[in-house]
């Protein structure tokens, strides 16, 4: 076949899945630099690998019928507060829709203006309850795979260097929850971890999962998803990006192949 009947071939098959991507985009600088990162690279995999990716603003769309034109949904911010929606999310999880979150969608703290009031998605879905904390600023940190079998960690090193991200710290155990599989942690050649100034923002020791799974459902969590700006001078200026990292990329594209059904290249 010519490559022009090829490039025909693939401009007309159907594809093999539909990616919908929920966020707000107004909350810290650094969660709006990085929903805009995805919203620029998330298209170019899906040209790359055949996939759909519809992202919004408009929570009001998760419903049922929205939600059954998509084989996976994203959360790339935030999460849904309103009781309808939650619920039409539940649903989708229950009945085999797929999902995968970035950084600030597992947060919740109480009291904040994201408490934690929604125990089927932060207790039982994603199994971390609520924040503890954080490092502080943005740094990179050298990341352990703890499961190397893994459709989204099976092309990874057993360790490597992630992108400048502000790492979340749980007030849940994850380990001893038997639906959850921590798929990656915080290597211990990371500490100190975090540059402060304030001393609780430097993590010296202790286990951090970053990345996992529930068993039950179809999804994936990251931790992955704020870029270090220029805070100090108020100039929203990025000082580093997300899909700047190749191999953390990786991770990212696998877990979505892996949640559409299809397998990467």
């Amino acid at each position: 076949m010519g490559s022009c009947s090829a490039n025909l071939l693939a401009q007309t098959q159907a594809p093999q899945f539909r990616v919908a991507a929920f966020y707000t985009g107004r909350n810290d600088q650094a969660h709006i630099s990085f929903v805009r990162e995805a919203n620029r690279w998330f298209p170019l995999m899906a040209a790359k690998y055949n996939f759909t990716y519809e992202p919004t603003t408009n929570w009001s769309q998760m419903n049922a019928a929205f939600l059954a034109r998509f084989q996976v949904v994203l959360f790339l911010d935030t999460r849904p507060d309103d009781p309808a929606q939650r619920k039409a999310f539940e649903d989708y999880m229950e009945h085999g829709g797929a999902w995968m979150g970035f950084h600030f969608a597992a947060f919740a703290l109480t009291p904040s203006d994201y408490p934690q009031n929604w125990n089927w998605y932060h207790v039982k879905f994603l199994g971390a309850g609520e924040y503890v904390s954080n490092t502080w600023r943005p740094t990179s940190a050298v990341l352990r795979v703890e499961d190397a079998h893994h459709p989204a960690t099976r092309n990874l090193p057993q360790t490597f260097q992630s992108a400048p991200n502000e790492w979340y710290r749980w007030k849940n155990d994850l380990r001893s929850n038997p639906d959850i599989k921590v798929l990656l942690s915080v290597d211990p050649s990371s500490f100190p971890l975090g540059t402060g100034p304030k001393p609780y923002e430097i993590w010296h020791s202790g286990d951090y999962p970053v990345v996992w799974t529930n068993q039950k459902y179809k999804m994936i969590y990251l931790n992955m998803g704020h870029n270090d700006m220029d805070y100090e001078h108020k100039t929203h200026k990025e000082l580093s990006f997300t899909f700047d990292n190749k191999t953390q990329n990786q991770l990212i594209l696998d877990g979505l192949l892996w949640l559409g059904g299809a397998n990467s290249k």
